[in-house]
């Protein structure tokens, strides 16, 4: 294996084992681990691997692995533990999360690749998601409201 896959591999590793809050945190284990490693490989990676964080029970967002199936660490998860609120004005969607999980939950809406959906901003707790038109945000609105039983 190359060094890029060996460190992808232990960065699994490591998020099934530890709780690794911080990109701070995941260097520090890294480099313990025996892999010299900067801020900016360890950002590259995460998004490469497609981590995002969650929110676990007693309120600690850590690194999980994204998955499509619903499984630990799903985005299907990260949105039901972390949308506060789903409301639109005229064509544009308002997603509120948790603090730090406005990023996982607009890679999620991002992956819907609905012709409808133009792009999505996200910041630390809201995401913006612009549509084409008002009628698809109220119907975008209700179909979210209801995964995710908010409001």
């Amino acid at each position: 294996m190359g060094q890029k896959q060996d460190r992808q591999k232990k960065i699994l590793e490591l998020i099934e084992k530890e709780n690794v809050t911080t990109q701070e945190d995941m260097i520090e284990h890294l480099r313990e681990a025996g892999f010299d490693v900067t801020q900016a490989t360890v950002s590259r990676d995460i998004r490469e691997m497609g981590l995002v964080k969650k929110t676990d029970k007693n309120g600690i967002c850590h690194y999980v692995e994204m998955t499509s199936h619903g499984k630990k660490g799903g985005i299907h998860n990260a949105l039901t533990d972390s949308v506060v609120k789903v409301d639109f004005a005229g064509n544009i969607l308002v997603i509120k999360t948790l603090p730090g999980m406005a990023s996982a939950v607009a890679t999620w809406v991002d992956s819907l690749d609905k012709e409808e959906v133009l792009g999505s901003i996200a910041g630390d707790d809201a995401i913006f998601v612009v549509v084409r038109e008002e009628a698809y945000a109220h119907r975008l609105c209700q179909e979210l409201s209801k995964k995710i039983n908010t409001p």
